[in-house]
C-alpha cells in the first residue's frame, strides 16, 4: 500500500497569507492538492496540519483524508513527515510525500511514481524534469527510523545523499513538479499557468 503525506503544517511567513487557503481556480490550494491524490492510486491519505490548523480542518471535511496535528510544526518540515509516518497503518509499504503548496500536480504524475516504485526496486523514487529532481516523491518504509535521526536543515534530501544506490529517478514532462508557493510572484505564476492551461483546453 502506497499512502500520501501531505505537508500542510507551514506558517507560511513568505507569502505574507496562509498559502494553503488561496483560491486555486473553485478551489483553495490545499484541497487542490488533495483532489489531485484523489484521482490518483495512492490507498489514503494523511495531511499534517500545524499553522492555521483549525481553518485548513474545516476545508477538507468533505473530504476522505485523516488530518493529524504536529504540535512542533515550528520545527521545520522534516517534523511533519515524522508525524504523517507516524500515523500510517503497519501495512502501508511506502510514503509518497506530497507538498501541500503544489496544487497543480497531474494525478499521471503521481501515478507513474507510484507505478515505478512499485516495480522498480529502489527505496526512493522521485519524479526529475530535465535533470532536476522535484516532487512527490515515495519513500520505503524500511527508512522510517532512520528519518527520524536526519538533520532538520537537510531533510529528507539527506537520505537521498546517504543512499544515492537505492534512488531512482523518474524522467517526467511537466515542469509542475519543481513548482511551489513561496512567495506571491510564484502564486502568480501558477495561476496564470492554470488559466493558460485551461484557456487552450477550450474548444473554438
Amino acid at each position: 500500500m502506497i499512502w500520501a503525506v501531505v505537508l500542510a503544517a507551514g506558517k507560511s511567513e513568505r507569502m505574507g497569507s496562509p498559502k494553503m487557503l488561496l483560491p486555486f481556480g473553485r478551489k483553495t490550494v490545499i484541497e487542490s492538492v488533495v483532489a489531485g491524490l484523489l484521482k490518483s492510486n495512492v490507498d489514503g491519505i494523511v495531511v499534517v496540519l500545524g499553522a492555521c490548523r483549525g481553518e485548513i480542518g474545516r476545508k477538507l471535511r468533505s473530504y476522505p483524508v485523516s488530518p493529524v496535528y504536529n504540535p512542533d510544526f515550528e520545527r521545520g518540515m522534516l517534523s511533519s513527515v515524522e508525524r504523517g509516518l507516524a500515523e500510517l497503518p503497519g501495512e502501508a509499504r511506502g510514503a509518497l510525500i506530497v507538498l501541500g503548496d503544489q496544487p497543480s500536480i497531474p494525478a499521471s504524475v503521481i501515478d507513474r511514481v507510484i507505478d515505478v516504485f512499485k516495480s522498480g526496486g529502489k527505496g526512493i523514487v522521485v519524479p526529475s524534469y530535465r535533470g532536476r529532481r522535484g516532487h512527490p516523491a515515495i519513500i520505503d518504509l524500511k527508512y522510517r527510523q532512520e528519518i527520524e535521526t536526519l538533520d532538520p536543515a537537510v531533510g529528507l534530501r539527506q537520505l537521498m545523499l546517504r543512499h544515492p544506490g537505492d534512488v531512482l529517478e523518474v524522467a517526467v514532462r511537466t515542469p509542475r513538479i519543481l513548482k511551489d508557493i513561496d512567495r506571491p510572484e510564484e502564486y502568480r505564476e501558477l495561476i496564470s499557468l492554470k488559466k493558460s492551461v485551461r484557456s487552450r483546453g477550450r474548444k473554438p
